[in-house]
């Protein structure tokens, strides 16, 4: 009998989510007005994001060719800044990603 008291008395409570507007994990709302510019922002940190791949990628690219004859530590200095500039890249592309399942 205690326990059945118990059980209507709480299961409501835990299965229902909290409808109160004090929910302590609300969906994201645009600030009035800074959406524009926030997605300005964005772009352009997309844009730095790609000039930055290309011009590592190529200096990776170029260093490897330079320290192909008799500078073979410049070379391989190259190709190992290979897999961190695709990194970054790739790191990059998924941020909006990584930051909305986080959040």
């Amino acid at each position: 009998m205690l326990i059945e008291h118990f059980a209507a008395v709480l299961l409501p409570h835990v299965a229902a989510p909290n409808p109160t507007p004090g929910n302590l994990d609300p969906a994201p709302t645009e600030i009035p007005g800074l959406g524009p510019d926030a997605s300005l922002f964005l772009s352009w940190g997309k844009w730095a994001l790609r000039v930055g791949g290309v011009l590592g990628l190529m200096i990776c690219g170029g260093m490897m060719i330079l320290g192909r004859r008799n500078r073979s530590s410049t070379a391989v200095d190259g190709a190992s800044g290979i897999p961190w500039v695709l990194g970054g890249l790739t790191i990059g592309a998924i941020a909006a990603t990584i930051a909305g399942t986080v959040l």
